[in-house]
């Protein structure tokens, strides 16, 4: 004699509903530095001047969330997929585009507006834009090799040395009282009236606004000495400091 089939249990649905708890979606905005590489006309030589600099510095772009700004080269479609494959190439993964209508299956997004951003305002509920706080950092020993110094909201003073490997970035205008051995990069807020200080010039590279320029391209007349940098009608000038 076979045993009897437990009864099926039934459900209902109204009532598994009323059991789940819905909760409200939560969106929170995350803001990340981003660099802007800027290609120009002729791309070749463009690209040529970007595999110098990766010799020289080749742990530059590692682990930087990458935009490319199209503004100054306007590229078709296809030379848009061909630059992006160039990039690829060279392990450089672009997140975004701006300053261009080009878009097609399987490029990275357009974005537009952009600037720093504590929140992410959904449209329903606008919020009012919160005010850049711009503030100075001052390091008061020495940036070791691998380390990496940032304020993308204002001014760093580092008042011993910035070794090589080393990286400072700022907003504004960067002040190293010993020697500048590393990279340093100021004015990443679109700042082209941002400076460079040192009081002993070996930079490995050196970047104002969105002009960079390596240590090749430098020469050896300023090299161990105290020297300036600043832009001068989009051209980067380096002189001695008296």
């Amino acid at each position: 004699m076979s045993a009897a089939s437990p009864e099926p249990k039934l459900t209902d649905p109204a009532a598994d509903e009323a059991r789940v708890t819905l909760r409200p979606l939560s969106f929170r905005g995350r803001a990340f530095k981003a660099l802007a590489l800027t290609p120009e006309p002729p791309v070749g030589d463009w690209l040529a001047g970007l595999d110098k600099t990766l010799k020289r510095s080749p742990t530059l772009f590692k682990g930087r969330a990458l935009i490319l700004d199209l503004a100054e080269l306007q590229p078709s479609l296809d030379d848009l997929r061909g630059l992006l494959d160039e990039l690829r190439g060279r392990n450089i993964c672009v997140l975004g585009i701006e300053g261009s209508d080009t878009s097609g299956e399987g490029l990275p997004p357009l974005l537009i507006d952009g600037h720093p951003s504590a929140k992410v305002a959904l449209p329903v509920l606008p919020a009012e834009p919160e005010p850049l706080m711009v503030t100075s950092i001052t390091v008061e020993g020495s940036v070791r090799s691998g380390q990496s110094i940032v304020n993308p909201t204002g001014d760093v003073t580092v008042m011993g040395h910035v070794s090589s490997g080393a990286e400072v970035l700022a907003g504004g205008s960067i002040h190293v009282y010993g020697a500048l051995r590393g990279r340093a990069i100021a004015g990443a807020a679109r700042n082209p009236r941002a400076r460079i200080y040192c009081r002993k010039f070996e930079p490995e590279l050196l970047g104002i606004d969105r002009l960079v320029r390596t240590a090749e391209d430098m020469g050896p007349a300023l090299r161990g000495k105290a020297a300036q940098v600043w832009l001068d009608g989009g051209t980067m000038k380096l002189a001695k400091l008296d």
